[in-house]
């Protein structure tokens, strides 16, 4: 029995240092779920020291704190206990799911890897108060407002949402970064550049306050009912005041990083009045003026001229279609030029769009272009108008007649005429002549002889060569995309390249490269769609979600240039992303 109980007592140390023994290196995260407004700490924990510790590159947040290193030592009933952590602090980027990825370290010669942990990023939350807090101080402090010009516009009237950054005078901000951008799905929404925006003096629920504009944003809503402006959510970079006093009894500041948020709202949009409404109505809202105007009234068969559809005021001018001109069949019409000189302003959009059609009469007579009309809603009388135009007489002064009325069997107006035989119809035929040898050299196998009759035969193989060469690259259809597409993106991103190494022309001048290169792939016109449509838009053609997904950052990464420091590294980064991402998407696009 003793024998027994001594081999138990062995077998239980040997058990448990083995147990001691055993390595171990995990992950942990303060919380797995949480707003965008919060803060996530990440410990990875080891029970031996290693060595060449290697973080994950946390995509999706900021890193705000760390890596912070502890170590403690225990003894328990004679049993050591060891513990190192490496502690990280991060700030979420925006709204998702994320996984905080593997972490390495070396121990005892071994490469061990935590387990990935998956993070979902909600809304900004209401947090605690805790006046103890600088980020509770800092919340008192600093606050992001977004004012609607209107809560209760009509389908189509433009409102202006303008997001304004609210600090106290004790408050100080270094730099912010916007991390949540509204999405305007039911909207039509034009951007206001803010640059050059100044600091102002204003008050915020009655109390003093320093402000700034950070985004103005003009929306005409495309549909009626109750609709969400999602808000705008920034990363505050804040220096708040402490109750601690350097040595003249001044108070000393710290820094915390705030996010912020314009919170949700809601407008109400009311329908256009059925009562009145023409039956030609096409949607346009505001207050207009209309013409049609020719270039010329008078003119010859054959010759050209431009009748002009214009129309001109404050409104949404892009959003309605202008009405068409109806014109005897005897003037050829070509298609109309569509143009717009239209400037979006903190009222709307204003300025002139245009149809130019180019009319071609083809017979000697007067032709009228008949009055037309245009039918809009007025938002001043809050009632429909129509204006029209004046008929206009073409009055073509010379060229064939049109008889087609008069012989309709004839299929021109050639008048025929009988050729009369004089029998010197061939006289200028001559029928003698007098070769003259010029100098005493022959062709007949000299070295241009030989070169015009043997070249043809050498310069065979040489064609059979190109052709066959030829043929195999029309016949390598993926590598012939490639380089369409390769060639495109260079075409298109010429401009931003010229840049590089300035931040704002770089990138001015790369997103103008992505707006032209949608409007050329895509036929439309992408100041009138938001990011969401660009997104339908695409995978409607069967582009992948990850070159959408790249497509649109870089969108982003434009916008945030103007209020975040970029080192050349990133401008290099971005361009190849773009380049990359064009090519890709003229292989997918169908």
């Amino acid at each position: 029995m003793r024998f027994i109980k001594h081999i138990s007592i062995f077998l239980f140390i040997l058990t448990t240092s083995i147990a001691s023994a055993q390595v171990k290196f995990e992950a942990k995260v303060s919380k797995k779920k949480l707003g965008v407004n919060e803060r996530l700490r990440v410990d990875f924990q080891m029970n031996k020291d290693g060595d060449n510790f290697n973080p994950p590159s946390f995509n999706g947040f900021t890193v705000i704190g760390g890596p912070n290193q502890s170590v403690s030592n225990s003894w328990i009933n004679g049993v050591r206990t060891y513990k190192k952590t490496y502690s990280y602090f991060l700030a979420p980027k925006g709204r998702g799911a994320f996984t905080i990825g593997q972490a390495t370290i070396e121990i005892e010669g071994e490469i061990y890897k935590t387990t990935p942990i998956k993070v979902d990023i909600t809304a900004a939350i209401d947090k605690p108060k805790d006046p103890n807090d600088p980020s509770y101080v800092a919340s008192n402090n600093i606050h992001l407002v977004a004012e609607v010009s209107n809560s209760n516009p009509y389908l189509n009237e433009a409102i202006t949402v303008v997001y304004k950054l609210y600090v106290a005078p004790t408050t100080g901000v270094d730099n912010w970064r916007e991390i949540d951008i509204p999405r305007y799905d039911d909207f039509w929404s034009q951007t206001i550049d803010t640059k050059g925006q100044r600091v102002q003096n204003g008050t915020y629920k009655g109390e003093d306050y320093r402000y700034l504009v950070l985004r103005k944003t003009v929306l005409y809503p495309q549909r009626t009912g109750k609709l969400n402006i999602e808000p705008l959510s920034l990363n505050v970079s804040v220096q708040v005041p402490t109750n601690r006093r350097d040595i003249f009894g001044s108070r000393l500041m710290t820094r915390v990083n705030r996010t912020v948020s314009a919170g949700n709202r809601t407008i109400n949009v009311k329908p256009l009045p059925e009562i009145g409404k023409p039956v030609d109505f096409s949607g346009a809202v505001g207050d207009f003026s209309f013409k049609v105007t020719a270039s010329k009234t008078e003119l010859d068969a054959t010759e050209s001229l431009q009748a002009k559809v214009e129309v001109r005021g404050k409104g949404n001018l892009k959003l309605f279609n202008l009405p068409k001109i109806t014109l005897p069949s005897s003037l050829e019409v070509y298609e109309p030029e569509h143009k717009e000189n239209v400037s979006t302003t903190t009222r709307g959009m204003q300025g002139s769009i245009s149809d130019s059609y180019t009319i071609v009469p083809q017979y000697k007579g007067k032709y009228p272009l008949p009055s037309v009309s245009f039918s809009y809603f007025d938002l001043k009388t809050e009632s429909y108008k129509r204006l029209s135009s004046d008929e206009i007489i073409i009055n073509v002064l010379d060229g064939p007649v049109n008889t087609a009325s008069e012989t309709p069997n004839t299929s021109n107006n050639t008048i025929k005429q009988t050729v009369v035989d004089n029998g010197n119809q061939f006289a200028f035929i001559k029928t003698k002549t007098n070769f003259i040898s010029k100098g005493n050299t022959y062709f007949f196998k000299s070295k241009l002889f030989w070169s015009l009759l043997l070249g043809p035969f050498l310069a065979i193989p040489l064609v059979v060569l190109v052709r066959r060469k030829k043929a195999i690259r029309d016949a390598d259809v993926a590598g012939n995309k490639i380089r369409r597409a390769d060639k495109l993106a260079r075409k298109y991103l010429k401009g931003a390249k010229k840049h590089l190494g300035k931040k704002e022309a770089f990138y001015e001048a790369l997103e103008k490269a992505l707006h032209n290169y949608l409007k050329a792939k895509l036929r439309i016109e992408t100041s009138d769609l938001s990011k969401d449509r660009i997104q339908s838009l695409l995978m409607e053609r069967n582009v992948e979600d990850d070159v959408i997904k790249d497509f649109l950052s870089i969108f982003e990464n434009c916008e945030l240039a103007r209020y975040t420091p970029i080192t050349n590294v990133t401008m290099q980064e971005d361009y190849e992303k773009a380049a990359k991402t064009i090519s890709l998407i003229d292989k997918q696009a169908r």
